[in-house]
């Protein structure tokens, strides 16, 4: 079996960096399954969206690099701090306070095995594409012809 690493990012999520490690640092290194199951449970607002990014994280896997679903192990996982836009309140005196509204960019990178047999589906030369779907368009071609006889008979 080989390994592969296959990675979800979500920018710009409108939480501050620092609340959204606390749920990062709980998953990472887990199995996904254990991972989505402590998110799921969990009182943080940031949770939700967390667990969705790692169910396209698993999705991402699944789907590119024809992962296995129960090998999946989150490797890495980190929170990066995004822009943040900054609002003026008015306070006593004339003074302005200012409110900053921090974003998050959340990154996931999922390891897992990848099956043997769908590597070697991969490893087929464009030549050999080439020829297969030669083979059917003429196959087709063939019924077509052999269509149009029968109904002209």
């Amino acid at each position: 079996m080989t390994t592969m690493q296959t990675t979800a990012t979500l920018k710009y999520f409108r939480t501050a960096p620092r609340k959204v490690r606390l749920l990062v640092d709980m998953v990472r290194g887990k199995k996904v399954e254990d991972a989505l199951v402590q998110l799921q449970f969990s009182k943080k607002s940031a949770a939700k969206p967390v667990r969705k990014l790692i169910e396209s994280a698993v999705a991402n896997a699944i789907h590119n690099h024809k992962m296995d679903k129960e090998s999946l192990v989150i490797s890495s996982a980190f929170v990066n701090e995004g822009p943040t836009q900054k609002r003026w309140q008015p306070r006593a005196f004339g003074r302005a306070f200012v409110i900053r509204k921090r974003t998050s960019h959340i990154t996931i990178v999922l390891t897992g095995e990848v099956k043997e047999p769908v590597l070697e589906e991969k490893k087929k030369t464009t030549t050999e594409k080439k020829v297969e779907t030669k083979k059917t368009s003429t196959t087709a071609k063939k019924a077509k012809v052999e269509k149009e006889e029968t109904t002209k008979k």
